[in-house]
């Protein structure tokens, strides 16, 4: 097996993952409930938020905080499982 070969697979790959990231930020979700507005883009980012038609910047902010928090505990979780079967060495063939 070439590695080569799955090195270009692996950016072909990332490539692939940036584009659908960068759209995925153009995305927008409005919610209307109980008197709360809420829009968020595709990667999660809360763009604006209002209770009763006041905008509350501060809980936006918050919330943008603990999301990303969160994107980076999984993350870590998903680089820690990937590396105990082998990650990229092993998909390379190295042990």
């Amino acid at each position: 097996m070439n590695p080569f070969s799955q090195l270009g697979e692996l950016k072909k790959m990332r490539d692939q993952a940036m584009a659908i990231q960068k759209q995925l930020k153009a995305e927008e979700v409005e919610i209307s409930k109980h008197g709360v507005y809420v829009r968020i883009s595709g990667d999660q980012e809360i763009r604006e938020i209002k209770s009763n038609g006041k905008s509350d910047d501060d809980i936006r902010k918050a919330i943008n905080e603990a999301v990303k928090k969160s994107q980076e505990v999984a993350a870590k979780k998903m680089q820690s499982m990937a590396g105990g079967m082998g990650g990229l060495a092993g998909m390379l063939g190295g042990k």
